[in-house]
């Protein structure tokens, strides 16, 4: 009696279980979503050679609907950092888009030494395609040197290759890079005209022939380059007239204003240092999302955009100079203009917006040392020239470095090895030259990183930046805001806060108002993305997601 009161007891529990977990799987489908949720639209713009400080410095000068819409409405990783180093723009491009290294995505400069094919190779370079829209060169590109997948090519998966992904950047390298392998196009600019190459199409849209047609560089000559309010009251700038600040062609001075005019009809390149720059790049994108229906279909598209001319200027002028603070006070009007158009033609709320950077930038070392303090120059060139010297008074060997570039000595091997010649020893001699060196920090052999006395920050970013296959060497780690420059301008390439501090907000669909101080990287966007949209990350990925940023 006991033995049958006890089974049926466990048989009335069993049941009970049972219809409690069915009730939980039940009540779990029903707070399952029916559909994954996704924006119509993704719009990444990565602002070539921003500074994080931008974002403040020029704030009191900003309009409502720009950088500060951004801020506002949107959310603010304000300590956001590059990974690795040296920090150029094609490496930056890749990082975003890969959420990867260029250890591990290949990028590890704009070009680097090729050593099986004894020459420079540059990031985008592909000499099996065709320019398309351009008579030149300029079309041989394609992401053939890209190691991993994209969060673009990502997304194109994701959706069976249904989500429709565009690239547009001045640079090449701007558009190619973040548009991934299997993007639908990329645009970049040439001498005119928008172009691509034959890795995306045999013939330009008839709405890109269109658009070159109408002859928008020589409307902008005819504006010039004015300062958009009053000169004088650019008061968050040096003087206009500095003799380390970069001439235009036909210029005296680097002053304002600056006649554009005079390339009408020529010139088509000199765009390029100017704020229209950016202008037609937006004007261009404004143009792919109407004609091509981007955010109109079922699928989430992605268009991913570069302003470079922010890069052009800060290179040509500084970041100290009225014209970057004339530049991205144009840049501000133009992001207010494009954020309206994209609330017009996709909806607000149905789109996803981020703005992040490749790179920030040095300031001018003659800035720096009329302002007590320290920076100054190297030549790459002359520290090859001293090393082989060196190398051949020492070893006997002829012609032993072969580029010196990205901060990096490459060592022809197959001359070393046939000299009979101890390639440790050569490596050993010329970290000790480099290291007497006036503006270098320090040297390290690449090949042996871990083993180096660099403080681990220096480390984790040296390595990072290493791909075995396309890297020197020799590393060596320059003083603050040195580097390898000519007479005039700035440039950057280091692991400072000032070249690795990068502004990153997103705005839009999913996206909570708000900021953190917490330290993100470059290439946690990707991650962020893929967290956002519900599909993988791409393949080289070392990002984590931005969690605080989603409601």
């Amino acid at each position: 009696m006991k033995l049958k009161s006890l089974s049926l007891f466990a048989f009335s529990l069993l049941i009970t279980i049972q219809s409690f977990g069915q009730k939980e799987v039940n009540s779990e489908t029903q707070n399952a979503p029916k559909n994954i949720n996704r924006p119509k639209l993704v719009v990444g713009l990565v602002i070539d050679q921003m500074r994080w400080d931008y974002l403040y410095r020029f704030y009191n000068r900003y309009g409502n609907g720009g950088f500060k819409r951004l801020m506002s409405e949107g959310f603010s990783a304000e300590n956001t950092f590059i990974p690795y180093t040296p920090t150029y723009t094609a490496c930056g491009h890749a990082s975003i888009y890969t959420g990867s290294v260029p250890a591990i995505n290949g990028i590890i400069g704009n070009d680097w030494y090729d050593n099986t094919l004894e020459k420079n190779m540059y990031c985008t370079e592909d000499n099996t395609v065709k320019s398309i829209g351009s008579k030149s060169t300029a079309g041989l590109m394609s992401p053939k040197n890209l190691l991993t997948t994209t969060i673009t090519d990502e997304l194109r998966l994701a959706s069976n290759f249904k989500s429709k992904v565009i690239g547009i950047s001045i640079k090449d390298r701007g558009a190619i890079l973040p548009a991934g392998h299997t993007a639908n196009a990329a645009y970049w600019y040439d001498e005119g005209s928008w172009i691509t190459s034959s890795y995306y199409m045999n013939e330009l849209p008839s709405w890109v022939k269109d658009f070159n047609n109408e002859r928008n560089v020589d409307k902008f000559y005819a504006k010039n380059w004015e300062t958009l309010y009053p000169i004088e009251t650019y008061t968050e700038s040096s003087a206009d007239d500095k003799k380390y600040e970069g001439l235009s062609k036909g210029e005296d001075k680097p002053i304002f204003p600056h006649y554009l005019s005079q390339n009408i009809d020529k010139n088509y390149g000199a765009i390029k240092s100017t704020p229209y720059g950016n202008t037609l790049t937006l004007d261009f994108a404004k143009k792919a999302i109407s004609t091509e229906k981007m955010g109109q279909n079922n699928q989430t598209d992605f268009l991913a955009i570069s302003c470079s001319s922010t890069d052009y200027v800060g290179h040509q002028y500084g970041p100290n100079s009225i014209e970057i603070e004339d530049t991205y006070l144009r840049l501000d009007k133009d992001l207010e203009d494009f954020l309206s158009y994209l609330d017009s033609q996709v909806g607000k709320g149905n789109y996803l917006f981020f703005l992040s950077a490749d790179h920030a930038v040095a300031h001018v070392p003659e800035f720096m040392t009329e302002n007590k303090l320290p920076a100054g120059k190297i030549n790459d060139s002359k520290i090859a020239k001293n090393l082989n010297k060196l190398i051949e008074d020492k070893f006997k060997v002829n012609n032993a470095v072969v580029n010196v570039m990205n901060n990096q000595v490459y060592f022809d091997t197959e001359v070393i090895e046939t000299a009979n010649a101890d390639f440790s020893s050569i490596k050993k001699t010329t970290i000790n030259y480099l290291r007497k060196q006036e503006g270098i920090l320090d040297a390290v052999d690449l090949s042996a990183v871990n083993s180096s006395t660099i403080p681990d920050e220096i480390k984790k970013r040296v390595t990072n930046g290493y791909n075995a296959r396309r890297s020197g060497d020799i590393y060596f780690i320059l003083n603050s805001n040195w580097f390898d420059g000519g007479k005039t301008g700035t440039t950057h390439g280091a692991w400072y806060a000032y070249d690795a501090h990068i502004p990153l907000l997103f705005m839009g669909w999913n996206v909570k108002p708000g900021k953190t101080n917490k330290n993100y990287y470059m290439s946690d966007i990707a991650a962020t993305l893929a967290a956002m949209l519900h599909i993988q990350m791409p393949s080289g990925s070392v990002g984590e997601p931005i969690t605080e940023l989603t409601h």
